[in-house]
């Protein structure tokens, strides 16, 4: 059979087979394309037009594909890494900065504990930074189109929020719902309108249902405000709380849509600094929290002298309990000689405002509020007003 045969089969005609490879390891026979004679049932491909793009001289061009994993990678890095450099860096700043006093809170303070810890007074902080990047990165995506003509890069912000699904956004929200003071929540109205684009025109296609939908959320929100509102007034000084209260409303209403493409650039880059700086502004506090509960620990000699130990435990055993001085240090205490122990709370934990919103404190979370109900707060103990 002739290499422009063709051999009949059950789904029609069989294209040539190809030149044998010879099997003294030799390189193989070439033929000459032009001599083959393709079968005349057997469809031809046609030739694929060539590529031609227009690249600027010295810049890449991105696959779209991979420009969404590279944003993807460096979102969830950052997700992932920040706590984790977060939680070290707390045993750090809590042991003073001594090695030593920090190998000892390394080899007593376990990951679960370091994780709980972490979760109850950083999840604040990592819901704000996801709200902030959800929120902007949602109204820059959207104004992206405007951009002039050679500068179509969307911004970063824009490119997280494109490429995160919407339920790690609830989920987001969600957390910030729960871990956020009640006096900033009201900030969640109009973050949450930006990250997903909730125009007032969505609510109703007429003018009229539209304004009496926005009138009874208003008013609903009104009805839980205004005693708090009236307190605060009352009061007198309260002027953050009244902004924080009065203006997101309002600002939820016109927060939505695309933004004149000439803002775009600077507001992209001013946003990603501004994060970036009110995290780390905002990340003191929650490395400087202690991971260990503060106590007040009485010590003496049965029918003696006592004396109050500040600090936090570190761990006890059958000889010493290992207390971590407040003003510095660790002390090691006989247990024979431990007479009172009381958990304390710290400075930070200490309310600045006299308000509520229907018998929650505005410092507290709704976790928080909730958690006071269950178990209301006890008197603290007179030792823990005494310095150390």
């Amino acid at each position: 059979m002739s290499a422009a045969s063709v051999v009949p089969g059950a789904d029609g005609v069989i294209p040539p087979p190809r030149p044998p490879v010879p099997s003294d390891g030799g390189d193989p026979p070439t033929a000459n394309v032009a001599d083959v004679r393709w079968p005349s049932g057997v469809p031809v491909a046609d030739p694929a037009p060539p590529v031609n793009a227009d690249v600027e001289p010295g810049r890449v061009r991105w696959d779209p594909a991979e420009r969404r994993a590279r944003a993807s990678q460096s979102f969830w890095t950052a997700v992932v890494g920040v706590p984790a450099i977060f939680s070290v860096l707390r045993l750090g700043v809590e042991a003073g900065g001594e090695l030593q006093t920090t190998l000892l809170l390394v080899a007593n303070v376990g990951p679960v504990n370091l994780l709980a810890g972490f979760l109850t007074t950083a999840a604040r902080l990592l819901s704000t930074g996801l709200v902030a990047v959800f929120a902007l990165g949602a109204v820059l995506a959207v104004s992206a189109d405007r951009l002039p003509p050679g500068a179509r890069r969307r911004p970063l912000f824009a490119r997280w929020a494109d490429i995160t699904p919407a339920w790690v956004v609830l989920a987001s929200f969600l957390l910030a719902l729960i871990t956020w003071p009640l006096l900033y929540l009201p900030l969640l109205l109009p973050a949450f309108v930006a990250a997903f684009q909730l125009r007032p025109a969505r609510l109703h296609e007429r003018v009229v249902p539209r304004l009496l939908i926005i009138v009874a959320l208003l008013a609903g929100y009104g009805w839980l405000m205004l005693p708090t509102l009236r307190e605060a007034v009352q009061q007198g000084g309260e002027g953050l709380v009244l902004a924080l209260i009065v203006v997101p409303p309002l600002l939820a209403l016109f927060i939505a849509g695309p933004l004149p493409g000439v803002v775009i650039r600077p507001l992209a880059s001013a946003t990603e600094v501004a994060v970036l700086a009110t995290l780390i502004w905002a990340a003191v506090p929650v490395i400087s929290t202690p991971v260990l509960p503060l106590t007040v620990t009485t010590v003496g000699e049965e029918n003696g002298p006592t004396e109050d130990v500040r600090g936090h435990v570190v761990t006890t055993d059958d000889v010493n309990m290992v207390i971590l001085q407040e003003q510095g240090g660790v002390r090691y205490v006989p247990v024979d000689l431990v007479r009172a122990q009381v958990l304390c709370p710290s400075e930070e934990e200490l309310p600045r405002h006299r308000l509520r919103i229907h018998d929650f404190h505005v410092e507290d979370s709704l976790l928080e509020g909730m958690g006071r109900r269950v178990r209301p707060v006890h008197r603290i103990d007179a030792t823990c007003r005494t310095p150390g």
